[in-house]
């Protein structure tokens, strides 16, 4: 049956719409359960009815008409009670329902099992049978483990198919999910980045220079058909005939007569080389791939070995400049840092990434940038949004395609009023954040790229609470020099003195690799990242302290931060090769002062050990963000939990509460540079627990500013007292929105847009 199972799936994964999968859905299933009966009902968009779908037994005429509300009939009660039906005479049911149009008169046994994807129910797989009898709980399990295994793919094709009607159509409305990543909305035109030769990752679009393409295309050609030749011409002697033949076949699978023709033959209805392609590839790939003898099955590969030798030349011939509509919305299957750097930002309207989630790192770079973003939209068919029109909604995490002009009227009117706020909040860059019973806040931001340097002290920065020191080394092909971060290090410290600069060393692994320094773990957040990777290379860790210590000579305006410390042994190591370091450079004759140092508290076991970590630092400064994660078990790059992540956790706020009353206690001063300082909201909470500093993303400052300046200490610290005693992370949510709107502050609560 896994057979089975994996076949079937597969096939339905290769359907183009998704007609053409319910129909593979129907006929393969009902043949691998030996029933006389599969349908699939499917629910409307607007979740009202279950329509009568697809069939195989069933009358066929009554596909797209018969349908039923939750709870009616036995279809709409498996939707309703989200749990398998399984009946020897369904009309024996109280809640059977007769169609007399279906068909179905002659069938008495039913098992219905729903289809259920990320907790929505998207329609119910039936089988029936004449026979009076119950299936057996093999039967069952089979068909609830088909319905699970084919819920994505079902979701997924859904939306695709709503994609695809739009080329054919006017353009149907279609809101796609995600998770926030940036807050912000952008409203511009689609622009697909692609990896180097991957066939599934090729954007579908249209060309007029059908000539230029065709040429493009044989030029590939004839260099992958030398390669081979080169190839087999090397290996020659090594080889049988009957091996060496292969090659052979290889280059007759590119000939003019096979698969080239079909790739010929697109392109001369308009498809770019690269689309026609990808598109004709793909479909032998999976042909081969749903044969049933192994020999055949394992030709896919090297179908998929030539297609992407010949894209691989198609791409490198394709010198022609990218051009940039003037608000760009970039799309790929994984968006990273240096994705952000291939487009001019005076056009980067906004960001769409199909992994990821509103925590990892090119998140938290674009909400630095001002860049509205959504990520994890895992249904989102990017390859065929090339050149559409799309708004992106980074407050709530969802993407529209066509949305109708009402929709786009209130999606511009928050654009207008966001604009409006920002001219607002602008008058306040050199007001200080002080309450209104008259606490003072000092605002601090978090910078990686000198880019930030001058939007952190346009919006009045303070300071500077975490300077990423990971990115120069990201931006690199080799470990930068003690030198090179020398300069770097200092054009920071030069750029925000006399401000303090908060310099964490080196923090890779996690969700940040360096290509020339690779860590392969199948759990990366919690294996070799952090302090651990640069206590286990000293020479690592001494070099890049004793170019900071350089950095700082004459300034005086450095801050260390070690991350991710989990021990006080770990501290207690790391604090002996700083003042190592510190020796040394005294020893050369550098007059630097030891500068101040600090512990992030981003793990659950440096938040027990707080105090006894503050006696041996100057500071405490925490990272909400992996510290949300470890708290809740929840892995910030996986969209599948993004809704587990929750920063307003009852458990993360007295984590939060417990680290601030620690540091209290040893007389130290305890920080925050995680995204939740950068949240009105959370802003509030933190200033009532007594957090000394809040460190967040130069965007974010002026709201928060506004916000504390807008409310004293002592409503804050009532306030943090009342939701203290919540057990929901949705009833701290409200209750905060609730006293931003008593104190003025609506337009920075945003509600989603039908």
């Amino acid at each position: 049956m896994l057979e089975v199972l994996r076949q079937i799936v597969q096939e339905v994964n290769s359907a183009s719409t998704l007609e053409e999968a319910l129909g593979i859905i129907v006929s393969r299933v009902r043949v691998a359960m030996g029933t006389e009966v599969c349908s699939v009902y499917l629910r409307e968009e607007d979740g009202s009815r279950f329509v009568f779908s697809a069939t195989e037994g069933l009358n066929q005429d009554q596909v797209g008409i018969a349908s039923l509300a939750p709870g009616e009939g036995l279809v709409g009660t498996v939707a309703e009670r989200e749990e398998p039906l399984n009946l020897e005479n369904a009309e024996n049911h109280p809640n059977f329902r007769f169609f007399p149009d279906l068909g179905e008169e002659h069938f008495n046994a039913f098992l219905g099992v729903p289809i259920i994807h990320q907790r929505d129910v998207l329609g119910v797989l039936v089988v029936q049978q004449a026979e009076h009898r119950r299936f057996d709980e093999g039967e069952e399990a089979f068909l609830v483990t088909m319905s699970a295994q084919l819920a994505a793919v079902i979701a997924h094709a859904r939306v695709t198919g709503a994609v695809d009607s739009d080329e054919v159509a006017a353009g149907a409305p279609t809101k796609i999910s995600g998770v926030p990543g940036a807050p912000g909305i952008a409203i511009g035109t689609a622009v697909v980045i692609s990896p180097i030769a991957d066939l599934y990752a090729v954007p579908q679009k249209f060309v007029d220079d059908r000539r230029g393409e065709l040429k493009a295309f044989r030029g590939a050609l004839g260099r992958v058909r030398e390669d081979i030749r080169g190839v087999a011409d090397n290996l020659g002697g090594e080889l049988s005939p009957e091996d060496h033949a292969l090659f052979d076949v290889y280059l007759g699978i590119l000939d003019d007569s096979s698969i080239g023709r079909e790739v010929v033959s697109l392109i001369k209805e308009g498809h770019w080389a690269q689309g026609a392609l990808s598109k004709v590839m793909i479909e032998h790939i999976r042909h081969f791939e749903r044969m049933e003898h192994s020999y055949l099955k394992e030709r896919a590969v090297d179908v998929k070995d030539l297609g992407t030798r010949v894209l691989a030349y198609l791409q490198a011939s394709d010198k022609e400049e990218q051009v940039f509509p003037e608000q760009t919305v970039l799309v790929g299957e994984e968006l990273t840092a240096s994705s952000l750097g291939e487009i001019p930002r005076d056009r980067l309207a906004g960001l769409i990434s199909v992994r990821g989630s509103g925590n990892s790192h090119v998140a938290i770079l674009a909400r630095a940038m001002g860049v509205p973003t959504v990520m994890g939209a895992v249904d989102l068919p990017y390859t065929k949004l090339q050149g559409r029109n799309l708004v992106i909604d980074g407050y709530n995490g969802t993407v529209h395609l066509n949305p109708p002009p009402e929709v786009l009227s209130r999606f511009e009117a928050i654009v207008d009023s966001d604009r409006e706020l920002s001219r607002d909040l602008e008058s306040l860059r050199d007001q200080p954040c002080v309450t209104e019973d008259g606490h003072r806040m000092p605002l601090w931001v978090n910078t990686g790229l000198m880019a930030d340097v001058s939007r952190s002290l346009e919006h009045g920065a303070e300071g500077v609470g975490l300077y990423r020191t990971e990115v120069p080394f990201l931006l690199r092909e080799r470990f930068p020099s003690e030198e090179e971060q020398r300069q770097i290090y200092r054009s920071q410290l030069e750029a925000f003195a006399p401000r303090p600069v908060t310099m964490r060393t080196l923090d890779i692994g996690g969700d940040k690799a360096l290509p020339y320094f690779p860590i392969e773990e199948d759990n990366p957040f919690l294996g070799w990242r952090g302090i651990r990777v640069t206590l286990d290379h000293p020479e690592i860790f001494l070099s890049q302290v004793r170019a900071m210590l350089k950095a700082n000579a004459g300034l005086g305006n450095l801050r260390i931060m070690l991350p991710m410390i989990s021990s006080v042994s770990e501290l207690d190591e790391a604090l002996e090769l700083i003042h190592r370091s510190h020796r040394e450079i005294l020893q050369e004759g550098v007059e630097t002062p030891l500068p101040r140092i600090g512990v992030m508290v981003e793990v659950p076991s440096a938040v027990y050990q707080a105090r006894a970590l503050a006696r041996r630092v100057d500071f405490l400064s925490v990272g909400s963000n992996d510290l949300t994660q470890y708290l809740l078990a929840v892995d910030r790059n996986n969209a599948r939990v993004a809704d587990l992540y929750h920063s307003l956790h009852p458990a993360v706020l007295g984590a939060l509460q417990q680290v601030a009353e620690a540091a209290r206690a040893e007389g130290k001063k305890v920080g925050i540079c995680g995204e939740l300082a950068g949240d009105p909201e959370g802003a509030v909470l933190l200033l009532a627990m007594g957090y000394d500093m809040l460190s967040m993303n130069a965007t974010s400052l002026p709201k928060v500013k506004r916000a504390l300046r807008n409310v004293s200490l002592v409503e804050a610290r009532a306030l943090l007292e009342e939701v203290m005693q919540h057990e929901y992370p949705g009833a701290i949510h409200a209750r905060l929105e609730r006293f931003l709107a008593e104190h003025g502050m609506e337009n920075f609560i945003h509600n989603p847009v039908a």
